[in-house]
């Protein structure tokens, strides 16, 4: 595992790393005001981070306290500047530093958060292609990445993964996973949207149509299906589920839905909740990784981690809506120690 996170931080080119920076600086502009994550109105230099956090390591035990208030309050661009700086200074990973230093929850938090997201969603996926027992709540990792990012995202994720594992996305998901799952997730990774709002609701109709045949005939895999989910804008596929709703009298993930319950149609209802309301989906994943005995604190991190600079504002919206509770609560009530002060500082709760 530690070398793995050698490679987050070691391999990639200078022109990969600018390319996740300006990925990141797009979806903190395309989101912004939705963002949770808190920056000071006077942020240290990158040298300055670098050494309080080589400060926090040395001596006796970890100033886990001192790890959280620097780079849990740093930007993307921040932290990449941090790794770059804290490498000059001291000749050594700063990814690698913190997986000797922290452990359990805390410890993956820390380091999905300080990695660079394009490296960071890469090894998520490939993570979830390579357990030997892949079920839906993995798999949705992949579509979250093609259907809750922007397509500039989703290409910055695919260079990495090339980069780190010296095999592309699409190979590892047809080697990895199976008919019917492995068509829609190859289409959907594959795809690159048009990013402007631009709609055309007589395509909205026709396509609603055909989306409509396929679920009557239960062919949730028709070509038809995975063209028009895995190319069309975000707004345009809204504008065809609305048209779908009204033209059907039902939302199109209530018909996917009585197609069965397959692995497909729950797969297929996460794509479609993740294209209509990210914020919805990752509200449920953070509601499902909190009910019931126990944690599931893999889902509830990557729900925070990955959203705290794009629209977590909008999630939490979302889970109140929905469950008519504070999400902060339920993270409090579900975690204890570093890993709910480092999750809480996300939530721009003052620790």
């Amino acid at each position: 595992m530690k070398s793995l996170f050698g490679k987050l931080s070691n391999k990639s080119g200078s022109g990969r790393k600018k390319s996740g920076l300006a990925e990141a600086i797009s979806f903190s502009e395309h989101n912004k005001g939705m963002a949770t994550l808190t920056v000071p109105d006077i942020v240290p230099s990158p040298a300055h981070d670098s050494e309080a956090l080589k400060k926090a390591f040395d001596g006796l035990g970890t100033d886990e306290k001192a790890v959280i208030r620097i780079l849990g309050h740093r930007n993307a661009s921040q932290r990449r500047k941090i790794r770059e700086t804290y490498q000059q200074l001291y000749n050594e990973s700063l990814i690698d530093r913190l997986f000797s230093e922290l452990s359990g929850d805390f410890r993956k938090a820390i380091i999905l958060w300080t990695s660079d997201p394009p490296e960071r969603d890469a090894k998520l996926a490939q993570d979830a292609l390579k357990m030997s027992n892949k079920r839906v709540k993995h798999l949705k990792i992949i579509v979250e990445i093609a259907c809750a990012s922007t397509s500039h995202h989703l290409m910055a994720v695919r260079q990495a993964y090339t980069s780190l594992f010296d095999c592309s996305l699409e190979e590892d998901i047809a080697s990895n996973v199976s008919l019917p799952l492995r068509k829609l997730l190859v289409g959907l990774v594959s795809s690159y949207r048009y990013d402007k709002e631009v709609v055309d609701l007589v395509v909205a109709n026709s396509e609603a149509y055909k989306l409509n045949e396929a679920i009557k005939t239960k062919q949730l895999d028709h070509d038809n299906v995975i063209w028009i989910l895995s190319t069309r804008n975000f707004y345009q596929l809204r504008a065809t589920f609305e048209s779908y709703k009204r033209t059907y009298g039902n939302p199109i993930e209530q018909d996917v839905k009585s197609c069965g319950n397959g692995n497909l149609e729950s797969l297929l209802k996460v794509v479609i909740c993740c294209l209509e309301s990210p914020e919805k989906h990752f509200a449920e994943v953070i509601k499902d990784s909190v009910v019931g005995l126990g944690t599931d604190e893999d889902s509830l991190t990557r729900a925070i981690v990955t959203r705290a600079e794009i629209d977590l504002m909008k999630v939490r919206e979302q889970y109140q809506n929905l469950y008519k509770t504070n999400l902060d609560d339920a993270v409090v009530d579900d975690t204890s120690g570093d890993y709910k002060d480092f999750l809480m500082t996300l939530l721009g709760a003052p620790i």
